[in-house]
């Protein structure tokens, strides 16, 4: 079997298809350092601040959001479809491709078919139900779709023949032990060594009804000798908890090493992510999921399945008040044992090597 030579990665916006991407990128360039690796994206999305810093080129093709509705935009969009397919053809040419793996965004789709007219495999990661629409174009011209949970292949006939994979995570992550390392990141942060922590994050724009409940049960949270690490959001108003509290209340606006939050704390409270959801599985830490209440409920399906098997607590974004975590919360960050019991489930419910599955299915997928 041929080595892989060039694999262009397509998936852009938010971190949920950013991260994956990256980790997956990764993994190809353990296995091989002299593999070409080039990334897809476009000019505002998230991969801008991740990807170059991350050493890997990214191409910015002018890919536009599918409208969701009739209107003029749904005009317009097969004259853009066919410029932002084109530029992306021009890519795959460039670095002689041999394969794309999309992980979902609108830059997606462009890729998919300029690899389709070229008749180069597409391999597809999915990590949502219902999947997203620019990996449901992708179900129409490729049959080689992975998917990141077991819960997707029940929920979905359009994933009921998919690989599971699991979801490529970074090996800051995937490594992690996070009894070794919370020492050490306790200390980065400057929180107490023993206290009981709380950490708190709404993803990677923050969450502003998250950010109000627990600032607003800043007070509870101590008195009960419980230390808080918050990442607000970089997007999200500044929020300061009160001064005049006994035990350290941290706060920061982006944190780009996750893997250092999850070692400092005891328990998390967060959004209910495809990804959030993978990696606090993987490293076995509890957590109270909050989902994003609007959309199609997807969060709410990404971490049921988790909460089910015993890792955590599911809590609407309606319920969560500073009155709820003095009473739900409070005893449970508080009792060790039970979070212990809870990490245990997660981790057993959890996978680690994503990002090799994912590489052994592209390739199975490549014509050599």
């Amino acid at each position: 079997m041929s080595a892989l030579r060039s694999v262009v990665l397509a998936g852009g916006g938010t971190g949920g298809h950013v991260y994956p991407l990256l980790a997956f990128a990764d993994c190809l360039r353990r296995h091989d350092p002299t593999v070409t690796i080039t990334c897809l994206g476009t000019a505002k999305g998230l991969e801008n601040e991740l990807i170059p810093p991350a050493g890997y080129p990214l191409r910015r093709i002018p890919a536009h959001q599918l409208p969701r509705a009739v209107n003029l935009d749904l005009a317009k969009t097969p004259a853009r479809m066919w410029r932002a397919a084109r530029a992306a053809g021009a890519v795959l040419d460039e670095v002689g491709a041999q394969a794309v793996v999309g992980f979902g965004g609108y830059v997606a789709v462009p890729a998919y078919l300029a690899a389709w007219k070229r008749e180069l495999p597409i391999v597809v990661h999915e990590v949502n139900v219902p999947p997203g629409v620019a990996n449901r174009l992708a179900m129409k011209i490729t049959k080689n779709v992975a998917v990141g949970f077991p819960h997707q292949l029940a929920q979905s006939e359009l994933l009921a023949g998919a690989r599971l994979v699991g979801v490529p995570l970074r090996r800051q992550i995937s490594g992690l032990d996070r009894a070794a390392s919370r020492a050490e990141a306790r200390a980065h942060f400057g929180l107490d060594p023993d206290r009981p922590t709380l950490f708190v994050s709404g993803g990677s724009q923050g969450a502003r009804s998250i950010n109000l409940a627990v600032t607003g049960a800043a007070k509870q949270l101590s008195r009960a000798g419980v230390q808080v690490l918050h990442v607000i959001g970089a997007r999200n108003e500044p929020v300061e908890p009160p001064a005049d509290l006994s035990t350290p209340y941290v706060t920061v606006p982006y944190l780009a090493e996750m893997e250092l939050g999850y070692a400092a704390g005891d328990l998390m409270l967060a959004r209910g992510g495809a990804l959030t959801c993978a990696e606090l599985a993987a490293v076995g830490m509890p957590a109270v999921y909050v989902p994003y209440p609007h959309h199609n409920r997807e969060q709410y399906r990404n971490a049921r399945p988790v909460v089910e098997a015993g890792g955590g607590l599911l809590v609407d974004d309606a319920e969560l008040t500073p009155a709820w975590i003095e009473a739900e919360l409070i005893p449970l960050i508080t009792a060790p044992a039970r979070l212990a019991t809870m990490g245990s489930a997660a981790g057993a419910y959890g996978r680690r090597d994503g990002d090799e599955a994912l590489r052994a299915f592209l390739l199975e997928s490549v014509r050599w």
